[in-house]
């Protein structure tokens, strides 16, 4: 079993962390700072929980000028780096968002995020004065560095997982829009995943921005076609006609089935939660010519109300000749997630080509 990430703030962690601030400001208490991080609550908290203590005891051990403080981080960031440094940027979240302190907090935070990440931290900026931030978020998505441009987009997604919604941006993306222009074509895959993550954001509230800007920017530039493909991927998933044909996905017919003989088996057909199955598939490509095809199969997950939910899982996305038999199997497992509980109840699959239900059957889960 893997080791929960929030340990990574170990005691070593933090006395090395102590020591390297020490070496900028020798009056800073080492073992004081280790003392007050791991105090009697210390295991009870999560990561973010830890991250924001160990930001709150620097606070009251670094010095109590703002300029002062940040002057030390910023020599300490040249010695470390890594995901354990979220805490210089969220140092500059919780004590530099005084107005008076906005240019200092955007220097120390375009520096640490090129050792580590600020797209947390730049948020609640966001939310407080949404036009001065998103004319720097702008100005940062033109960096020469490339953490610097993918912090223009990460810290801007609407829906970032972890961090704060950004409401206003859900309702109307339109702030966004310049700075994932600006980077459609970025020479790097880093920056170029966090502009596909940004629009696959917001697909989620405004499919039709989404789909109006892939139809602009596709066949553009391969970078730009990367981002497009993988920012429409929650919406290749609902099978949205418009996007499938943008994509290529043949349509079926009543007149041109896409496929027959299509069967989907499931063995055991009687299990219990925390159990796997078998699932296996079998069908014929029936259209003309070649096809692109994605084949996938859903389960209507019952839930606790009784009522179901489907998720879908990918078995093949390709082209497919006319006549071609296409067969395998998946292993299924039924065990709880962090993100999904299973419910006793009659469980419903479904086999699925282009979005399209092509075969069916179903499972009894027991607990």
């Amino acid at each position: 079993m893997a080791e929960p990430l929030k340990n990574i703030y170990s005691p070593s962690f933090l006395m090395n962390l102590g020591q390297t601030i020490q070496a900028v400001d020798s009056s800073f208490p080492v073992e004081a700072f280790v003392e007050k991080v791991m105090n009697d609550h210390w295991e009870e908290l999560a990561l973010k929980a830890r991250i924001r203590h160990i930001s709150n005891v620097l606070g009251a051990l670094l010095p109590n000028r703002y300029e002062d403080a940040i002057d030390i981080l910023l020599e300490v960031n040249r010695h470390c780096s890594g995901f354990p440094y979220l805490i210089l940027p969220d140092y500059v979240e919780v004590y530099g968002q005084a107005n008076e302190h906005f240019e200092l907090s955007m220097r120390a935070l375009e520096a640490f995020t090129q050792q580590s990440s600020a797209e947390f931290a730049v948020r609640p900026f966001i939310i407080q004065n949404p036009e001065r931030m998103m004319k720097q978020m702008r100005a940062w998505s033109m960096s020469e560095n490339e953490h610097v441009r993918r912090l223009a987009s990460e810290g801007c997604r609407p829906r970032l997982p972890w961090g704060q919604a950004l409401t206003e941006f859900k309702q109307d993306p339109a702030p966004i829009l310049p700075i994932l222009t600006q980077l459609k074509a970025d020479p790097s895959l880093y920056v170029r995943k966090s502009v596909a993550n940004n629009l696959n954001d917001i697909a989620k509230d405004h499919p039709e921005i989404v789909l109006h800007i892939a139809q602009k920017w596709i066949g553009q530039h391969p970078h730009t076609d990367w981002i497009v493909r993988h920012g429409c991927r929650g919406l290749i998933k609902k099978a949205a006609p418009e996007v499938m044909a943008l994509f290529g996905y043949t349509a079926s017919s009543k007149e041109v089935p896409l496929a027959e003989d299509a069967e989907i088996i499931v063995t055991p057909d009687q299990i219990r939660i925390g159990d796997v199955t078998e699932l296996k598939y079998n069908l014929l490509i029936r259209t003309s010519g070649t096809a692109r095809i994605r084949l996938e199969y859903g389960i209507d997950f019952v839930k606790s109300s009784g009522k179901v939910s489907r998720k879908k899982f990918l078995l093949s996305d390709k082209t497919a000749q006319e006549g071609a038999r296409l067969s395998g199997s998946r292993i299924h497992r039924w065990a709880d997630l962090t993100t999904r509980r299973h419910y006793p109840g009659l469980h419903r699959i479904i086999l699925l080509l282009n979005g399209q239900e092509i075969a069916e059957t179903q499972v009894q889960l027991e607990l």
